[in-house]
């Protein structure tokens, strides 16, 4: 495996950062977890803006275009000779003291991995997933941004933790106001007579990439999604729930706080888009070998 850091790869033994970088000290940094299918990143340039979005509104300097960063993505799957990936892509405050302040890390540091993962087995995606209600909340968007798509993971983290405890595959998050915002690590659509209606942004959910793909695909489909804040009740009584995410993509949802989701199966309009989006990403994106 090579990892691409600051300017140059490394193998995955050598590629190494300060323990005084901020990334690590204080989660001072933002992200992107992106997909490459049959040869092409998907959404790459939509991908990369975010990140810079994410960097300006910490004001975090990438020391980078726009174009050089979507070639350090491409450029890490060639190296890896990967077709089918998932990429990592990591710009953190860079190295400065034990203090918290950012003016002290003078330039930014940036990695990018690009390897395979599996969040869920495939059966996962036929039976659907088992959800709870994390007694942890959202931190509120006065607070911490959900649009802000940072290295400082802990309250989903600790939503995980009891989800592990529970033996469920993944959470519920709510806000302050009683909302659903979303899952620890997935956006989520939820079906009632027709019509499917997910979280608003405003409610502390993270603006997915594919989120917005599912959003895109909805008249294709023959449905329409709208946004608007939902309680644990519209989901308990939901005929079908499928969460979003780029590691995840879209996957079924059976069971949640113990009701079972509609038939307790796989609904149709879950499987549509199921195909809809699998369809998209592997016909789509910017190509890694030219």
């Amino acid at each position: 495996m090579k990892i691409y850091l600051d300017g140059k790869f490394y193998s995955r033994e050598d590629a190494k950062i300060s323990v005084f970088d901020h990334g690590l000290l204080y989660g001072d940094g933002v992200f992107e977890g992106i997909r490459a299918y049959s040869g092409r990143v998907y959404r790459l340039k939509e991908h990369v803006d975010r990140l810079f979005d994410s960097a300006k509104a910490i004001m975090l300097n990438i020391p980078l275009t726009h174009a050089e960063v979507e070639e350090v993505v491409l450029e890490t799957c060639r190296q890896n000779d990967l077709k089918d990936a998932y990429i990592r892509l990591v710009v953190t405050r860079g190295v400065g003291d034990l203090g918290l302040n950012p003016n002290k890390c003078p330039k930014a540091t940036i990695f990018c991995i690009a390897t395979g993962i599996t969040i869920y087995p495939e059966e996962v995606y036929e039976k659907g997933l088992k959800l709870i209600t994390a007694a942890t909340q959202r931190i509120p968007q006065s607070s911490l941004s959900s649009a802000i798509k940072s290295l400082n993971y802990l309250n989903q983290i600790l939503a995980r933790l009891e989800g592990n405890l529970a033996g469920a595959d993944e959470l519920i998050v709510i806000n302050h106001e009683g909302y659903v915002a979303e899952c620890s690590a997935d956006n989520i659509f939820v079906l009632k007579n027709g019509k499917i209606t997910t979280p608003p942004i405003s409610a502390g959910a993270l603006g997915g990439i594919t989120r917005q793909s599912v959003m895109d695909l909805a008249p294709e489909v023959g449905i329409t999604i709208s946004e608007a804040n939902l309680t644990r009740y519209d989901l308990w009584v939901a005929d079908e729930i499928f969460l979003t995410g780029t590691a995840a993509e879209v996957v079924p949802v059976r069971e949640l706080d113990g009701r079972v989701i509609g038939s307790g199966k796989m609904g149709p309009w879950t499987r549509k888009f199921i195909e809809a989006y699998r369809k998209l990403t592997r016909s789509t994106g910017a190509p890694i070998f030219k």
